[in-house]
């Protein structure tokens, strides 16, 4: 994944998704209805065929980010791998649909409905006939009650991630036969399809020992389209085979093969046969691409010779006549030669795949810490939330790779799911001259006196980031720290380039980090009016300062490989606030203690990370942007909001949206709580996450996602002959 996904894998894991002041608030009585939740922004990309056309047998090897630390998806350290491995190991009664959607799944349930609310709910499941676990035993009622017993947090022996849901539940019964199962709430829960998915066996749940310590290495029992056949940690694979117990439709592959592959060795793991799908980051998928179009020529591919010598794809002019090399080829080392011909080697083993393109069920938002500093105050974060263009920000990341720029509306939800509706209005528009004025209504003005020497920066006082050898200082550097916001006669023509989306797109295509780079700014007319009036329009700002402080957010970034949308990105924000006065510092730390030691702990005033998007906001969003409270030993319990910006009236909506069993009243309820999280401008949510799939082509049923959970049984190779149709039969 790119970065951005390191900062969502560790919050996701933090969070343990399974699925996954009074302010007037504009337009709040509108509840929404089901046009405004749309379509996804795009399609799912996947190849997909009837199963008549993917051949029996085969072993598809998967990259994923690393082998597990547990395969028990309801640990803290649980990740991709292991959620990847229960969705095609083990039941789920619920399974997401191409829109995000709940839906049942038929191999495990028959049925499943609420069939009494008053005095307490009660959901009655019925279980498919066949059902059964990989011992022979029928999935039942003591599965059920063995995992709510485990996760409803009443006992401490069990190491659990969360118990949202589980601690709702009264009690479960067996129902009129084995088939049946009741499960009455003790308050209304409107997610109880969150619930038992996936769904561990009672050797696993049934005491603290297996469910802390039993589950981590290997599931004896299962019940899906595949078992877990081996977990090898030196070879760094995790081996599914296929299930001959299996009462569905059969897997199509022999073996599913999960392997461990950073994200720096994808392009060559594709090449050398390691791996036949991995999520690429955008300059691996853009030498495929340029693979793609070099199919079928049978020769060289002189735009990577090019590309990978510093040249211009294409330049033939410039080769030499004896031996078809470009003088900057001659020039090369033997050290240097050896890797050219690497590299077009791989170029040419790479033609075997194809990049499919989708987006991930996650948003990047940017963050403001509101806990101290600037941006506790209100005003200043609404400020910088106005100074924002933010179809241009996605423009940068989006458009090159083809996808549409289309800024995410909501905090809570994605294009095509339930919940979705644009709030962004209960924040307002782009405005520069809104966002002056909002900041000198906060006492920030241009042309004030400011301590440079011995006073601080008017970023959180009082705290240090901690930073390695790597992270200190370097001045137009592409790591360490820089400012944007002071005068540069000689960046004007660079800001103009970048704002338009044309340096954002040259970066993404060679995959190479911006200096840091800094803005001219000038005198804003204006500047000490009272408090409240507007600059003129068009005016330019100095650099703001309130009590002979400058006005200086601590921007805080990664520096890994696939960080580079993300500082394309930043310099961008950075741009558009130096605009209206706001300068940034700009740090890069390692990916390690990005989130750690700096999102987590609160160290930065803005920061890059991105969510992932429920199918359940009303319980799975709330820890995010409950309001913090104060913890017995006077800190502060911030929950996983890590903006520190929260308000009673949010909390409360959430409440009242997971109490709702009404599943549209549920749904405006939390479209109104998305709303007053704009107004509080704690987190702007920028563009949908991209999902880049190297895939060979002979891969069918499987790619880019999107939302939906995997078929893993429809996954395989295309058979020989075969030719895909528009849309898959069914089979």
């Amino acid at each position: 994944m790119s970065h951005d996904g390191v900062g969502l894998r560790a919050v996701m894991r933090s969070v343990a998704f399974l699925t996954a002041g009074a302010l007037a608030v504009p337009l709040l009585s509108g509840c929404g209805s089901d046009d405004e939740s749309g379509k996804p922004l795009a399609a799912q990309d996947i190849a997909p065929v009837g199963r008549d056309l993917v051949a029996d047998g085969g072993t598809l090897r998967w990259a994923v980010d690393d082998v597990p630390e547990t395969l028990n998806a309801f640990q803290s350290d649980a990740d991709d791998a292991t959620t990847r491995v229960a969705q095609a190991v083990l039941p789920a009664m619920f399974r997401l649909d191409a829109q995000g959607r709940p839906q049942r799944d038929a191999d495990y349930l028959e049925s499943a409905k609420v069939v009494d609310t008053s005095p307490k709910q009660v959901v009655l499941y019925k279980l498919a006939q066949q059902a059964v676990w990989s011992d022979g035993r029928e999935i039942g009622a003591a599965d059920f009650a063995a995992q709510w017993r485990a996760l409803s947090g009443k006992d401490s022996a069990y190491w659990t991630a969360r118990n949202a849901g589980y601690d709702r539940i009264e009690k479960i019964e067996r129902g009129a036969n084995n088939l049946e199962v009741k499960v009455t709430f003790s308050r209304p829960y409107a997610d109880w399809k969150s619930l038992f998915s996936p769904l561990y066996p009672k050797d696993v749940m049934g005491t603290p020992d297996a469910f802390n310590d039993g589950a981590r290495r290997k599931l004896k029992v299962t019940a899906g389209a595949f078992a877990v056949q081996k977990v090898d940690r030196k070879d760094k694979e995790i081996v599914l085979a296929r299930n001959p117990h299996w009462w569905g439709r059969p897997a199509k592959l022999s073996q599913l093969v999960l392997t461990a592959v950073p994200l720096d060795k994808r392009a060559a793991a594709l090449a050398d046969g390691t791996v036949d799908l991995a999520t690429v980051d955008p300059a691996d998928a853009s030498r495929i691409a340029l693979a793609d179009r070099a199919r079928g020529t049978g020769t060289p591919l002189q735009g990577a010779s090019a590309s990978a010598t510093g040249g211009t794809e294409g330049k033939d002019e410039n080769k030499s006549e004896n031996k078809g090399e470009s003088p900057k080829e001659k020039k090369l080392g033997k050290k240097e030669r050896k890797a050219l011909a690497k590299y077009l080697r791989q170029q040419d083993e790479l033609r075997a795949f194809t990049v499919r393109r989708s987006f991930e069920p996650a948003y990047t938002q940017l963050a403001l810490n509101g806990s101290e500093g600037p941006l506790a105050d209100e005003r200043v974060r609404r400020a910088v939330a106005r100074a924002l263009d933010r179809e241009a920000l996605a423009k940068i990341v989006l458009t090159p790779l083809g996808l549409p720029a289309v800024p995410v509306g909501s905090h809570l939800a994605l294009a095509g799911q339930t919940a979705y509706a644009d709030n962004s209005g209960a924040l307002g528009d782009h405005d520069t001259t809104e966002a002056q004025a909002l900041l000198t209504d906060a006492g920030w003005v241009a042309g004030g006196p400011v301590k440079e020497k011995g006073g601080k920066a008017a970023g959180a006082e009082g705290k240090k980031s901690k930073k390695t050898d790597d992270e200190t200082a370097s001045e137009g550097g592409s790591d360490g720290q820089y400012i944007v916001g002071e005068d540069n006669k000689d960046s004007q023509d660079h800001t103009k380039k970048h704002e338009h989306g044309d340096e954002g797109s040259k970066h993404l295509a060679d995959g190479k980090q911006y200096d840091g780079r800094k803005v001219k700014q000038g005198g804003a007319p204006g500047a000490y009016a009272p408090k409240g009036t507007a600059a003129p329009a068009g005016a330019r700002t100095g650099t703001l300062a309130k009590d002979g402080k400058p006005l200086t957010l601590r921007f805080v970034l990664p520096s890994g490989t696939g960080s580079e949308s993300l500082s394309a990105v930043a310099d961008s924000i950075s741009r558009m606030l130096a605009k209206v006065g706001i300068r940034t510092e700009i740090t890069k730390v390692s990916d390690d203690s990005y989130f750690k030691d700096h999102i987590a702990s609160g160290e930065y005033d803005l920061a890059l990370y991105s969510w992932p998007a429920s199918a359940f906001p009303a319980t799975d969003a709330r820890p995010i942007f409950a309001k913090p409270v104060p913890a017995a030993d006077g800190s502060l319990n911030v929950e996983q909001n890590y903006t520190r910006v929260g308000t009673d009236q949010v909390d409360q909506l959430f409440d009242q949206a997971a109490s709702t069993l009404d599943e549209d009243e549920s749904a405006a309820l939390v479209r109104k709580a998305d709303a007053r999280i704009w107004a509080a401008a704690g987190s702007i949510p920028l563009y949908q996450r991209p999902q880049l799939t190297a895939a060979r082509r002979t891969v069918v049923n499987a790619g880019s996602f999107g939302f939906q959970t995997p078929v893993y049984e429809d996954m395989g190779f295309l058979k020989k002959g075969a030719h895909p149709s528009a849309s898959p039969s069914k089979g």
